[in-house]
């Protein structure tokens, strides 16, 4: 019970091993130098000034180390989240005033709220309710609103007026572009994006961007827009400014954030686990995650996340256990105490590269191809989604809603109207799918498969599909449910079942069952079901159900039964006798 509540003491002890502790110092440091120069660019995307990116990649990723499950996770800012974070923010504080970072930090901790609470709760199944689709459709909008976000920076022209569509400010800038382009901020852009270029193997390559650029900035002259003074020291502890007001207004995009932030943790964390054979546990990872932004929100950080790259890094470079956080926090610190003087002639475009940089692996086209070519409706909702986040942003919750709405329309409609397949004998022996394979039907004995749950949604269909049984096999005995991919029944269900049955042996045909689940017999035990059918009309196999059958009809019926000899269909398909 006690490593539930203290994770951490279960990788303490291992510390004590001199090749662990190398190999988390060395990648404490590794991920530093990405998270140092990837924190200010993320922060500036956030809405802030460099310096919070600081904040943000001080504390969080310590507590995260301490309370998470998973050893390698790396916790910090996060273009996606910054990216929500401003969004959500803006609605309500103009961007760069007092209170846009008084929201930034209170949000913060009402999303570290809240994936504390899912945590202790055992909630972290909701991560289910962002279907693959949903999520690809989504980050692939996300990544290039955060580029198309950058182009003042990357061009050297006064951003737009915030507010109104997103697409809207992109053409704004692209026209003022065309007239007041400043060719210094584009010259040091492309030298940036040249080094990250030519280093994009290497792990420290945004950290050489950094100084570089800083070091030509400050020999040149750059004239151009740089970070400029930051702060030196460390965050001081200040408690958010809370009210019943502000609390309402972020709840929603809190919730937002909280659910997108456990995707990424658990898409994160299993990717790991599937490399280091670590047992993840998502519930603990929520309040590690949790944890990480209260902490982090009383020392003026905005919401961090797991992030994905800085993970890889972390465990390529051969961290063991949450030390390597300790490390890499401890650098941050230096950092802040001693380094940021250094900043002064960061140019800002350098951020804005860096930020295009770490978000084209957000990138993926392939995931969707694969949608489509598994489910036309699965692929055609991962390109609504991204439609809609794109055009609707910076309301990037809309798009997500569209998604998820979709979603559970689709799944609503395939529950609904399961797969029924009606069976023939195939030239290899089994029973399959005769419409499938073009197999003519036996006109006695209807055999079907019902592969969903006998719930109120679907019951009405099951009826359905053995009423067209009957409907078209006029000569139509018996009707066996092959009901091995039935794994649930309501009770909406079961009187369906009992009307379906009566409504058969009315017309004079009987109604057999095979491969029954223990689940489904269950209930039909409890209700009385069950001998209202007849226990001796469930069969544990197809062929004994159809044996015993063929052993009431006519001997000449089972020779050139198509259940038992492989009949094609013809003209007519599998209805064709």
């Amino acid at each position: 019970m006690i490593y539930r509540f203290f994770p951490f003491l279960r990788w303490l002890p291992e510390l004590r091993q001199a090749s662990v502790l190398r190999g988390d110092l060395i990648a404490g440091v590794t991920v530093a130098a990405v998270l140092i120069p990837q924190s200010m660019a993320v922060a500036r995307l956030a809405g802030l000034p460099p310096v919070y990116g600081l904040y943000a990649a001080f504390l969080p990723p310590v507590v995260a180390g301490l309370f998470g499950s998973s050893r390698q996770l790396a916790t910090g800012p996060v273009a996606l989240i910054a990216l929500i974070s401003a969004a959500i923010v803006g609605k309500i504080a103009a961007p760069g005033s007092a209170d846009f970072l008084s929201y930034s930090v209170l949000l913060a901790l009402m999303v570290g709220v809240l994936r504390l609470t899912l945590g202790l709760l055992r909630f972290g199944m909701l991560v289910n309710l962002l279907s693959g689709p949903v999520v690809v459709g989504f980050t692939n909008a996300a990544a290039l609103i955060i580029a198309s976000s950058m182009l003042p920076a990357l061009l050297g022209v006064a951003p737009p007026r915030p507010g109104g569509n997103h697409l809207g400010l992109v053409v704004d800038t692209v026209r003022a572009a065309v007239t007041s382009v400043h060719w210094p901020t584009i010259g040091m852009a492309t030298l940036t994006g040249a080094i990250v270029f030519v280093l994009r193997f290497r792990f420290e390559k945004f950290l050489v961007a950094v100084v570089l650029t800083t070091t030509v900035s400050w020999f040149f002259g750059y004239d151009g827009e740089v970070v400029g003074a930051i702060s030196r020291g460390l965050p001081a502890f200040t408690l958010p400014q809370i009210d019943g007001d502000s609390v309402s207004r972020l709840a929603v995009g809190a919730a937002f954030i909280t659910v997108i932030g456990l995707m990424e943790a658990m898409s994160i964390t299993k990717s790991l686990a599937a490399k280091t054979r670590q047992q993840i546990d998502m519930n603990q990872e929520l309040v590690g995650q949790g944890l990480s932004n209260i902490v982090g929100s009383l020392f003026q950080s905005f919401t961090v996340s797991a992030s994905f790259s800085r993970s890889a890094i972390n465990h390529e470079s051969g961290a063991r256990t949450g030390f390597s956080s300790f490390v890499c926090s401890g650098v941050v610190m230096v950092t802040l105490l001693f380094l940021t003087p250094l900043l002064y002639h960061l140019p800002q475009t350098t951020l804005a590269v860096i930020i295009v940089f770490a978000v084209l692996s957000l990138l993926r086209l392939e995931p969707v191809i694969v949608a489509w070519r598994v489910s036309p409706q699965d692929g055609l909702i991962a390109v609504i989604t991204f439609l809609c986040t794109l055009v609707l942003a910076p309301q990037l919750h809309f798009g997500i809603a569209v998604g998820v709405s979709l979603t559970l329309i689709l799944y609503l409609h395939r529950s609904m109207r399961p797969h029924v397949a009606y069976l023939s004998r195939h030239p290899d022996g089994p029973l399959v799918d005769a419409e499938a394979n073009d197999l003519a039907l036996d006109q006695h004995i209807a055999l079907i498969r019902f592969d969903g749950r006998l719930s109120f949604g679907a019951s009405s269909y099951f009826e359905h599909k053995i009423l067209e049984a009957v409907t078209r096999l006029p000569e139509l005995e018996f009707v066996v449910i092959d009901a091995g991919g039935i794994n649930q029944i309501d009770a909406t269900g079961e009187h369906t079942l009992r009307d379906t049955v009566a409504n058969l042996r009315g017309a004079g045909i009987d109604i057999y069952f095979t491969r029954a689940k223990g689940r489904f017999v269950d209930v039909l035990e409890r209700t009385g079901c069950l001998d209202y059918i007849g226990r001796d009309h469930f069969f544990d196999w197809n062929q004994h159900a159809l044996d015993h059958l063929w052993g009431q009809m006519d001997p000449a019926a089972r020779p050139r039964s198509p259940l038992q000899v492989p009949t094609p269909g013809g003209k007519g398909g599998a209805w064709a006798i």
